[in-house]
């Protein structure tokens, strides 16, 4: 019986195996129809098998022989479970990779900079979905592995010193809140047109898990705007969104309103299309949004870039904002599907 190493294995000929145990799966792949083991690790080897297994590419297999090495399976799910944190749940490892759904509605978030470090550790990659996107319960949202059938514990404990406690991967889930909509413009105050702007955001926050707990509709006049936002705020509002006037005209006053309301402007402007004219503040801790016309006639826009960041909890700064410009284009695809595509990434 012949054998020879490999990444500290042996590798025992298909036709000496039977009655051995395979330390890892064993692929099968249909073009087009299916991909998956057609033999997983533990199975033991029988002569019926041996046809199988040449017939799947495979002239030898692995038998153990781990000193201070990890088996690519129990390797992959120690570095998942140390980097994972709530609203995710972790896969049986298969072929070698542990993969990552949400359990729940809400906000993917990762520490881009650990894992990039995890990721430049020798034989582990880590790969997850962009940061800072809505993701939906059973979505796969990362998923890793070693590249080799074992790997030395020592790069598995680096992976978990540079996990730490707080989590790499996470899904925040979205608040429940309590929405004070202004909507401005003469024309709608004095019944010349109906209000189409409300509507939209109302359903958008609605999909969110949120409510319009109060509408006020203004003139474009300072003294009304900030009047109803300061009433709304006081009724307890945990957000603020005050649709229309936010382009350059002269009859567009929303911006400077929410500063007279005792906003603190965090940004007037965003580098991203369609969204440049947005607006964010913050009266004491409740956010203040001044959305610009596109969020009416977009189905995906600035709205959906920063309110789920919002709803989970985080504390958009300017530097966000300002990140939000590579990928801040919309392509403008004819059927949208957002946000499995490249918009605000």
């Amino acid at each position: 019986m012949k054998y020879y190493e490999k990444d500290k294995l042996a590798a025992v000929p298909v036709k000496e195996a039977v009655g051995k145990m395979l330390l890892h799966d064993v692929t099968r792949i249909v073009p087009d129809l299916f991909k998956g083991p057609h033999f997983k690790k533990g199975h033991i080897i029988t002569e019926a098998d041996v046809d199988q297994l040449l017939d799947l590419g495979k002239q030898h297999i692995y038998v153990a022989c781990l000193n201070g090495e990890i088996h690519e399976n129990d390797a992959a799910l120690r570095i998942a479970r140390a980097a994972v944190g709530p609203g995710i749940e972790l896969g049986d490892p298969r072929e070698g990779k542990v993969s990552l759904t949400a359990t729940q509605k809400g906000l993917l978030t990762v520490d881009v900079d650990r894992l990039t470090e995890i990721n430049g550790l020798t034989d582990v990659i880590f790969a997850t979905l962009h940061t800072h996107q809505q993701v939906e319960p059973d979505q796969e949202v990362a998923g890793t592995r070693v590249i080799p059938l074992s790997v030395d514990e020592n790069i598995v404990i680096q992976a978990e010193t540079l996990c730490g406690h707080d989590p790499v991967i996470r899904v925040k889930p979205f608040a429940s809140l309590d929405v004070g909509m202004v909507i401005t413009g003469s024309e709608v105050f004095a019944g010349r047109i109906r209000d189409g702007f409300g509507p939209v955001v109302q359903k958008k926050f609605e999909q969110l898990g949120s409510r319009i707990m109060g509408k006020e509709i203004v003139s474009d006049d300072m003294e009304m705007t900030v009047s109803a936002i300061r009433r709304l705020v006081g009724q307890g509002a945990g957000m603020i969104a005050v649709t229309g006037g936010m382009s350059v005209d002269p009859d567009d006053l929303t911006p400077a309103s929410i500063r007279a309301a005792g906003g603190e402007i965090v940004s007037y402007g965003a580098p991203v299309l369609p969204g440049a004219m947005f607006m964010l503040a913050y009266i004491h801790d409740v956010p203040v949004i001044g959305l610009p016309g596109c969020v009416m006639y977009h189905k995906t826009s600035i709205f959906d870039l920063v309110v789920p960041r919002l709803l989970a909890g985080e504390r958009v700064t300017k530097s966000d904002i300002i990140r939000m410009g590579h990928g801040g284009l919309c392509s403008g695809c004819p059927t949208c599907n957002y946000p499995r595509c490249s918009y605000g990434k």
